[in-house]
């Protein structure tokens, strides 16, 4: 990072989150003042609640994180829920910072934004062509509104705003509820309890079939903030590593990492989600130099690594 952020007011929404606090927290050492709403006091599903923490931040750019989001299960069970708070969350952002004529927006979509049959690597270019997959589709759709946003906004009023498409995140502090985390996290509870107990075998969900592709949250950070300080355009950024893993071979991976010696039974009556994914990532490194720069087996093992050391606070025993 360079000089760009000292003294910035920078209001980071979701800054609580798992991705929000690892840039919180680049962000001080950057010497930013960050400004981190809680959902206490601004629920910014309500915009008089994102009136007030803009007023009371004053920022000169907005970083907004918050979402509602979960794994496939949670989804499923909360399509209307998702749909409109993160819908609303974003609507009441980008107008709220226009008319406080906020310097710069940057906002993150997600990959489940994408159709459920995108061609291999994912092009921005391809986000609309196409419904998303059905279990997450709502949540995709709300978050992918924010490209209109953007380039409404950006043509109607001149918002300098910003949306990236992170792919999956994993690391340390990861949500590791087994009701609403996603497969990484999942997969290495499920896998450290069934060692713990001493279980013959862990059951997890699908066929094993499907694709996906993963980014250290530290890796996301920096990606945002080098698009926060160098990129200037509606044109949505996917953010990842550029590498697939099946998910049959993520499960082998993170069963060595966490020394389950067990069998994999996989639940084939639960959904598999998007068949593939995989990210054409040569947009962010063309136009603001982002490339992620952790190995995969040594993000999971800082993962495993963090799970282990906070089981018991993490479990509740």
């Amino acid at each position: 990072m360079s000089q760009f952020w000292e003294k910035r007011r920078v209001l980071v929404t979701g800054g609580a989150g798992f991705l929000g606090r690892v840039v919180s927290e680049r962000l001080r050492r950057e010497g930013a003042v960050v400004f981190v709403p809680r959902s206490a006091e601004y629920d910014l599903v309500d915009r008089d609640a994102v009136r007030r923490v803009i007023a009371d931040s004053k920022p000169d750019l907005c970083l907004h994180l918050a979402a509602q989001v979960g794994g496939i299960g949670a989804n499923q069970a909360n399509p209307g829920k998702y749909l409109f708070d993160n819908a609303m969350m974003g609507l009441n952002i980008f107008e709220e910072c226009r008319l406080a004529k906020v310097s710069k927006l940057v906002a993150t979509g997600t990959i489940c934004a994408y159709p459920k049959f995108t061609p291999v690597p994912f092009k921005e270019d391809d986000l609309w062509n196409g419904y998303p997959e059905e279990t997450n589709a709502p949540y995709g759709i709300a978050k992918k509104m924010m490209l209109v946003l953007s380039s409404g906004y950006r043509e109607q009023y001149g918002l300098n705003s910003v949306v990236l498409f992170p792919v999956n995140l994993y690391g340390p502090g990861d949500n590791f509820d087994l009701g609403s985390s996603h497969v990484i996290p999942a997969m290495i509870r499920k896998f450290i309890g069934a060692r713990t107990r001493g279980e013959s075998e862990v059951v997890l969900w699908g066929d094993g079939t499907p694709t996906r592709e993963f980014l250290y949250v530290d890796d996301a950070a920096e990606g945002m903030l080098l698009a926060a300080e160098h990129y200037d355009s509606s044109d949505p950024v996917n953010l990842g590593s550029g590498n697939e893993i099946r998910i049959s071979d993520l499960a082998l991976l993170i069963q060595h990492a966490t020394g389950f010696t067990g069998r994999v039974v996989w639940d084939t009556h639960k959904p598999n989600g998007q068949p593939r994914r995989r990210l054409d990532v040569s947009r962010a490194r063309e136009r603001f130099g982002f490339v992620a720069k952790t190995l995969f087996d040594r993000g999971i093992a800082a993962t495993v690594g963090y799970y282990e050391e906070h089981q018991k606070e993490i479990e509740g025993l």
